[in-house]
């Protein structure tokens, strides 16, 4: 947004002859975007910060001995975050970053925009060093561990989501840092600060951008003031002279991709499972999340992606599935529910929701307008735990009424 304003100030008598010829004063100003802002409000500090830290690395700091040489490695179905923060706490720590699958096209953009290459396949490298212990990074979870990690090779945690019921359990006390942030590459940012270290500036820009991924432009409910200012403090690490312009490129990355996925790819892009223990309920909660600029696009797709997750409900076996398209620019969100279990469930867990009709393909009550809840983290799953907690049952669906996506019910109860 441009704001031009005219100088009022009139000519004097003595500068009439050329007032004609002179054009008006023009002022402008540009609107700053919120992390432009955020990042300025902080950059005298961050300065601060970075100016202390030494060109190179001279002075003996307590490191975890553990994870000297370990494997750094993300959760399945990777994302910006897990891969940046492997890459983070590798270099902090001496140790070596892996993946647990195949990246996305966000991620994939930072990866070519820092030159940074991509972290091998975790299988290979724990093949290569069988002697190496495992840190996890940007997960606890057995759900979402790579099935080639055995736990007991696990010597370190660096998380910022809930412990829940699937926690690792090991037998020996390993490192755990886990902190309440808007991402885990905030966590590795500010220990190398306390480490007085500095990253490389291709490890700094990766970070970087795993904070505006996962905060969502430092916007998402779980954006902390930690993680606002590891935000600048990177951008000056890095270099990077226009911050939001670098947002806007990997989130355009982000979104460009999907509208050539098929919809199973669109469930398991980014899908996380909870398990659950009450005295009503039993069992797991599938809850998937595209984030994209345009929701429509996917939005137009809802018939196609219900089936979908019917499918994948019944191939995994999971008591729920839920998918949540979150629109990353206007931050709102539409809540997928294939069925009267989780109509029911999401009524319970989201009062304040509104079930919507579909246009494209005449749907009926399997579309939820979540309005400004974006975070799976703090809106989505802690919502769902609470009303399973406090009563909910999958054996009681009759609190909203059936609809045309019941089809899918139906089909998997003839197909049994």
């Amino acid at each position: 947004m441009v704001n031009i304003e005219e100088n009022d100030v009139q000519p004097s008598a003595v500068q009439s002859a050329a007032a004609s010829e002179e054009s008006h004063e023009v002022k402008m100003s540009v609107k700053q975007t919120t992390v432009e802002r955020e990042a300025g409000k902080r950059r005298e500090k961050a300065h601060e910060y970075v100016s202390h830290l030494p060109a190179e690395f001279a002075v003996k700091e307590y490191m975890p001995s553990q994870l000297s040489g370990a494997i750094f490695c993300g959760h399945l179905v990777t994302d910006l975050d897990s891969i940046a923060g492997a890459i983070g706490a590798a270099e902090l720590y001496g140790g070596v970053a892996a993946r647990a699958s195949e990246v996305n096209s966000e991620t994939a953009f930072a990866l070519q925009y820092w030159g940074v290459e991509m972290p091998r396949p975790v299988e290979d490298v724990l093949v290569e060093l069988p002697q190496a212990g495992v840190c996890l990074v940007d997960h606890q979870q057995t759900s979402q561990l790579s099935p080639s990690i055995e736990v007991q090779r696990i010597v370190g945690v660096i998380d910022h989501h809930a412990l829940q019921n699937a926690t690792i359990v090991t037998d020996m006390p390993i490192y755990i840092d886990i902190r309440p942030w808007g991402s885990m590459s905030s966590i590795i940012t500010h220990t190398f600060l306390t480490l007085r270290k500095r990253p490389k500036r291709e490890t700094a820009g990766m970070m970087l951008c795993a904070i505006l991924s996962d905060t969502l432009n430092l916007q998402s409910p779980t954006t902390t003031e930690w993680d606002r200012l590891m935000v600048a403090v990177l951008v000056e690490l890095a270099g990077v002279a226009d911050v939001s312009q670098l947002a806007s490129q990997q989130f355009r990355a982000k979104s460009k991709e999907l509208a050539f996925l098929s919809s199973e790819q669109l469930i398991n892009g980014d899908q996380k499972i909870f398990t659950y223990q009450t005295d009503s309920f039993i069992g797991s909660v599938a809850f998937a999340v595209i984030e994209t600029t345009d929701d429509e696009v996917i939005l137009k797709r809802s018939g196609e992606i219900l089936i979908a997750l019917g499918e994948d409900k019944e191939k995994k076996g999971v008591s729920i599935t839920f998918l949540a398209v979150v629109n990353i620019v206007l931050l709102k969100s539409t809540l997928l529910c294939v069925g009267s279990s989780e109509r029911s469930l999401a009524t319970a867990a989201f009062p304040l929701g509104k079930f919507v009709h579909c246009e494209e393909d005449e749907t009926i009550s399997s579309l939820m307008d979540l309005g400004g809840l974006v975070s799976r983290k703090k809106d989505f799953v802690p919502a769902v735990s609470a009303a399973i907690k406090k009563g909910w049952s999958a054996a009681r669906p009759g609190l909203v009424r059936a609809s045309k996506s019941d089809v899918f019910d139906l089909v998997n109860m003839r197909d049994d």
